[in-house]
C-alpha cells in the first residue's frame, strides 16, 4: 500500500496530473485519426516529465555548480550574504517576513560560519519591486534570532540584482576596510555572483550552500515520477543562464 501510494500520488498533483492529461488526450486523439494533435501532446506530456524528474533537472543545476565545492579552512574578514527571496509580509515569531526556503539555506549557512569566524556578515538585497519588503532587515532578524551579534550585521539594501549587490557591497568593503570578503549564495547562483564581483574589481572567496547535485549522486526508481521541485530546479538553472549571457553582453 504504502508504494502504491507514492506511486500514485505524483499523478494526482501537478505537474503529473497535466501529464497524464496530456498523454491520454494524445492517444485518443491518434485513436481518433487526429495523428499530428495526437504526437503534439504526446511529445509535450514525455516533455513536462522529463524537465520534472531530477535525473534531468539536475543536469542542468549541475553544469552551474561544477567546479564548486566548501572549502576546507576559508579566511577573510567579512562574510557576504547574498539575497534570495522572502515572503514579505508573512507573519513570524519575532516580527513581519521570512526567508524563502533557498535563502534560508544561505542564512543558515552564514550562520555556521560567522559561528566559527567571528567575523561580521553584509547582508546585501534591497527592493526588487516597488510596495514590496527591503529583504536584508528580513535577513538581519533572522540572523540575530539565530545568534549572531547585532553589531557583526551590515545591511546593503539598495541593490536589486546580483551586479549591484557585487557594486553596493564593494562599497561598504571599501568604506570599513574589508580586504577578504567570503561570498555565500546558493552553488547554482555563484558562477553569475562571482561574474559580478569580478566586475567591480572585488575579489572574494565563494562558500556556496544549498548543493543539489554532487559527484557519486545516486538516483532510485521514485526519481523518475514527476515532481514539481524538477520544474524549479529547471526554472532556476534557465533562469541562471540566462543572467550569465545577459551579464556579459551588458555588464
Amino acid at each position: 500500500m504504502f508504494l502504491i501510494k507514492k506511486i500514485i500520488s505524483p499523478f494526482l498533483l501537478p505537474p503529473g496530473i497535466f501529464i497524464l492529461v496530456l498523454l491520454f488526450s494524445g492517444f485518443l486523439f491518434l485513436r481518433g485519426k487526429c495523428r499530428k494533435a495526437g504526437v503534439l501532446n504526446i511529445l509535450l506530456g514525455v516533455s513536462l516529465w522529463l524537465l520534472s524528474i531530477a535525473p534531468v533537472s539536475d543536469v542542468l543545476i549541475g553544469k552551474l555548480e561544477a567546479g564548486f565545492s566548501l572549502p576546507e579552512n576559508p579566511k577573510g574578514d567579512v562574510i557576504v550574504l547574498l539575497g534570495g527571496g522572502v515572503y514579505d509580509n508573512a507573519p513570524d515569531m519575532t516580527g513581519v517576513g521570512v526567508p524563502s526556503e533557498e535563502m534560508l539555506g544561505r542564512i543558515i549557512t552564514a550562520v555556521r560560519l560567522q559561528k566559527k569566524l567571528r567575523i561580521p556578515v553584509v547582508v546585501s538585497s534591497g527592493i526588487v519591486y516597488s510596495g514590496r519588503r527591503a529583504e536584508a532587515p528580513v535577513v538581519k532578524r533572522f540572523l540575530m534570532d539565530l545568534g549572531v551579534p547585532e553589531r557583526e550585521i551590515l545591511l546593503e539594501d539598495r541593490s536589486r540584482d546580483t551586479i549591484e549587490n557585487a557594486r553596493y557591497t564593494k562599497e561598504i568593503c571599501g568604506k570599513f576596510g574589508f580586504k577578504r570578503p567570503i561570498l555565500v549564495t546558493s552553488a547554482f547562483h555563484m558562477k553569475r555572483s562571482l561574474m559580478s564581483f569580478e566586475k567591480v574589481h572585488l575579489k572574494v572567496v565563494p562558500f556556496p550552500a544549498n548543493f543539489k547535485t554532487w559527484g557519486d549522486k545516486k538516483y532510485g526508481w521514485h526519481d523518475y515520477l514527476p515532481d514539481i521541485s524538477g520544474l524549479w530546479s529547471v526554472y532556476a538553472g534557465l533562469r541562471e543562464f540566462l543572467g550569465l549571457l545577459f551579464y556579459r553582453l551588458v555588464y
